[in-house]
């Protein structure tokens, strides 16, 4: 278990083995290693719980002995002090049995405060780790994103000039030219069309505009 993790931090400070190679998406990768790192912490502290039981239940079997060490002492000396010799004696072998009993106990609880010290450390550790390695995902994860864009970006500026669209506003843009010179054409065209007749129609609107414009200047004095 603490092995996957060293596996995985490995993988994630070497940038993910380039993307892994890209044949998978990086993204969801990393989704995938947080969830296996987080079940991994889930199952650490789940065995970090029975293990920090079992030493509260040596504890408690180890107090429970000792206690009775010392109640039997005392019951020993209250024997002697009544004059019951046979009574402190039996008080004394009993409480030789839970001495032992205690000592038995007492190196198995300290074998179990160790080990639970240790899962507990390792736990913090694989902790620590995960947000670390959760930090770098949420920094990787938007470094892939951002080059996914770029890419998309570069082929779209390298297709312009080169697709459909581009070609057909040249076309479009050759067809509005041609119709202007159709239009230019056309206009020269009916320029010299004109006949005679026209001309001189012509020229009497403008004599008509001229006489008009003379007799508003004599009207105003000027």
């Amino acid at each position: 278990m603490f092995n996957f993790f060293k596996r995985v931090k490995t993988v994630v400070s070497s940038e993910l083995n380039a993307m892994l190679d890209k044949a998978e998406d990086p993204v969801k990768m990393l989704d995938q290693f947080m969830r296996d790192m987080a079940e991994d912490i889930r199952e650490v502290e789940s065995a970090v719980a029975k293990q920090i039981a079992n030493e509260k239940m040596l504890k408690r079997k180890m107090d429970d002995a000792k206690a009775l060490v010392e109640k039997r002492q005392s019951q020993a000396e209250q024997a002697i002090l009544a004059g019951n010799d046979d009574l402190a004696r039996r008080a004394l072998e009993d409480k030789k049995q839970h001495e032992s009993t205690a000592t038995t106990l007492t190196e198995s609880w300290e074998r179990a405060k160790q080990d639970s010290d240790v899962l507990k450390s390792k736990l913090d550790e694989m902790k620590k780790e995960y947000q670390e390695m959760s930090l770098k995902k949420d920094a990787l994860k938007a470094r892939a994103e951002s080059a996914k864009t770029r890419t998309k970006i570069n082929r779209a500026m390298s297709n312009i000039g080169n697709d459909q669209s581009s070609q057909g506003f040249s076309r479009m843009e050759e067809k509005v030219l041609r119709y202007e010179a159709e239009a230019d054409t056309s206009e020269e065209l009916s320029f010299g069309s004109r006949s005679l007749d026209d001309e001189f129609k012509e020229l009497n609107k403008n004599s008509e505009v001229d006489d008009e414009l003379a007799k508003l200047k004599e009207k105003m004095g000027k």
